[in-house]
């Protein structure tokens, strides 16, 4: 292996990692470097020799339409990350009944991140991923002196001094990392399952300097390093070749002995270290150390815009709108090509009747010399007419465009991601561009937002314990809808109020669902007042309290009248039912005693004709007797 620095030992642990990197650079060169590049340029819109598709090609236009894909796109998984302010939150643990100390660490931490300006390098990170396909990020640990403006007494307290006060703050940054800065074990498919990872750049020299300063770096002599397009941030730019430095900082793992050997023991070991090891121009060993973090984590962040199998690469939205984006531009340029031969004015010379020397141009006021008549000399020369058909084959170009990546502008929906521009069919195409947001959002949450703030609170908690308490918290990443996932619903809730009433309980719920999915300044405002509307004031509610109770107060006797009622009625269906059981029975005595009556009286009857026939017949006997004697 031949290095760039001829002077680096092999058989060291600097020209193993070297010999590493130089590996890994030739398989993104070769793979990967040339379309990248051309990517960056179409998001650019810089033109370039080689992005032509014709020989005969003159016009440098390129079309914005990818332009626009990739800043809508990046837009809507910004919106839906940070559009609330409140992009992360943390789990408390089950058995903890004081949530104020995990409230309290949250706030912390989004005030720290604030400090350093993390959404700034995610937003940053998530251009990467669009434009390249992967979104990288380093997780940099540093020491800053913050200014506060402060007061004391001076004089025995008659007067003020006014100052500042420095404060020493131990900050965790991220920095985002371009794909041709970044080397990684080619069969790997993630940075931990990767042999290592490397950040291969141009630093100022400056910097570097301090470091040595400070001890981190160790103290050797360190030069300005040559320029080497492939690693420059931007190869358009006329390079710098003064005060740079060409850094390179590995992270993974080293063979065990090499380690020993460069930080100065004999000691033989078989294996590997997880360690970082930091190299100047590509020779010079500044810095080699054991993995310093407590979680034995790399440093080093990662995640693809849409996951390409078993490929570390990822595929974002220029490589989508690719095909779709060369081809707009062919057309375009053909188009300006042929109008450049059809609208501006040429002329058909007799070069053998023209004067000596005469200049042939066409512009108003020229005048033209010929020897003879002009009519028979000069004649007027075109290509004939611009097919229209070009137009309407562009706009079908960039209609594909949007189709390949997903990205559109909620001002642009009804004529392009549906010909139908009804409501029907705008919602059906809408749910299909939320979903693939959603998908894109979820993947960038999961490989990346939340492993760094991971990351982050766990170097909080090693440098810095007083205010961050080591415990083991969980993370949650609190996204919401993006920008034309907001509107959509927003016409969902709109139609869904106009079916009910508004004296309905769910009328106000509707009403602070859709102010708060819009972007209004005074959003929390409004809702706070919706919600204090739909609470009544106590001299209401103690109002409707009385009222409530009066009215149960009349239920209650309206209940206690029907129940009494109730039972008066029942005593009496039972007392004619045992009335109607006992009619018989009294009937029938009656029966019985008006038989007896009328067996009593024939009785007497018969009784007291017996008794006057026996008293005739004792009187006859007596008549007889008598008449004897």
């Amino acid at each position: 292996m031949i290095y760039e620095n001829t002077t680096i030992d092999p058989t060291s642990l600097e020209g193993w990692v070297m010999h590493k990197c130089d590996q890994w650079r030739d398989h993104y060169e070769s793979n990967y470097s040339e379309i990248f590049d051309e990517y960056y340029r179409l998001w650019r819109g810089q033109w370039a020799a080689e992005d032509s598709m014709r020989e005969s090609e003159r016009s440098r236009i390129i079309s914005p339409a990818l332009q626009q894909a990739v800043e809508s796109a990046v837009a809507e998984v910004e919106e839906a990350t940070f559009g609330r302010g409140k992009w992360f939150d943390i789990k408390d643990d089950f058995a903890d009944q004081q949530p104020i100390d995990v409230q309290s660490l949250r706030n912390q931490l989004d005030e720290d991140m604030q400090f350093v300006s993390a959404r700034k390098s995610i937003a940053e990170c998530l251009i990467n991923a669009a434009v390249f396909g992967t979104g990288i990020g380093e997780i940099v640990l540093d020491e800053v002196i913050e200014y506060i403006p402060a007061t004391q007494p001076a004089l025995g307290g008659e007067m003020q001094a006014v100052g500042v006060y420095e404060n020493t703050r131990t900050v965790v940054k991220l920095r985002p990392v371009m794909p041709k800065n970044f080397l990684i074990d080619p069969v790997a498919t993630s940075i931990n399952e990767a042999l290592g990872v490397a950040i291969d750049e141009f630093v100022p020299l400056h910097q570097v300097i301090q470091g040595q300063q400070q001890g981190i770096y160790r103290s050797v002599d360190i030069q300005s390093a040559p320029t080497d397009s492939d690693i420059e941030p931007d190869n358009e730019l006329t390079m710098y070749t003064d005060d740079k430095v060409r850094l390179t900082k590995y992270y993974g793992l080293v063979p065990a002995d090499l380690f020993n050997k460069a930080i100065g023991e004999d000691e033989e070991v078989d294996g590997y270290i997880e360690a970082i090891v930091v190299i100047a121009n590509n020779g010079i060993l500044l810095k080699v150390e054991e993995n310093p973090y407590m979680m034995q984590d790399r440093p080093v962040i990662a995640f693809p815009w849409d996951v390409v199998p078993s490929r570390f690469w990822g595929r974002g939205i220029c490589e989508k709108g690719y095909n779709a984006q060369k081809a707009l531009d062919t057309e375009l340029r053909a188009r300006i090509d042929a109008l450049a031969l059809t609208v501006h004015p040429m002329l058909a010379v007799d070069a053998s009747r023209l004067p000596r020397g005469a200049k042939m141009e066409v512009r108003p006021g020229k005048a033209i010399l010929t020897n003879g008549n002009p009519a028979e000399i000069l004649q007027p020369f075109n290509f004939g007419r611009l097919d229209p058909n070009t137009f309407n084959q562009s706009a079908t170009l960039q209609q594909m465009v949007q189709q390949a990546t997903g990205a559109i502008d909620a001002a642009g929906i009804p004529g392009s991601i549906n010909g139908d521009s009804t409501a029907a069919g705008i919602s059906m195409s809408l749910g299909a561009i939320i979903k693939r947001h959603k998908r894109t959002l979820i993947n960038f949450q999961d490989s990346f937002l939340i492993p760094f703030v991971y990351k982050t609170a766990y170097r909080y908690m090693q440098f810095n314990p007083e205010l961050y308490p080591a415990k083991d918290y969980k993370f949650i990443a609190s996204s919401s809808l993006g920008i034309i996932a907001r509107e959509y619903e927003v016409t969902q809730l709109v139609q869904l109020l106009q079916t009910m009433s508004p004296e309905s309980p769910l009328y106000p719920v509707l009403i602070e669902s859709i102010i708060d999915n819009m972007n209004l300044s005074n959003r929390e405002q409004l809702i706070e007042i919706i919600r204090k509307a739909s609470q009544p004031n106590p001299q209401q509610q103690q109002l409707q309290t009385q009222v409530a109770q009066m009215e149960m107060a009349q239920k209650e006797a309206t209940i206690q009248n029907i129940q009494a009622q109730t039972a008066e009625i029942m005593s009496r269906v039972e007392q004619n039912a045992i009335e109607t059981q006992l009619l018989p029975l009294d009937s029938e005595t009656k029966r019985m005693a008006v038989i007896a009556k009328g067996i009593e009286s024939d009785t007497d009857k018969e009784f007291k004709q017996t008794a006057k026939v026996a008293e005739l017949v004792l009187k006859e006997r007596e008549i007889e007797n008598k008449a004897t004697q």
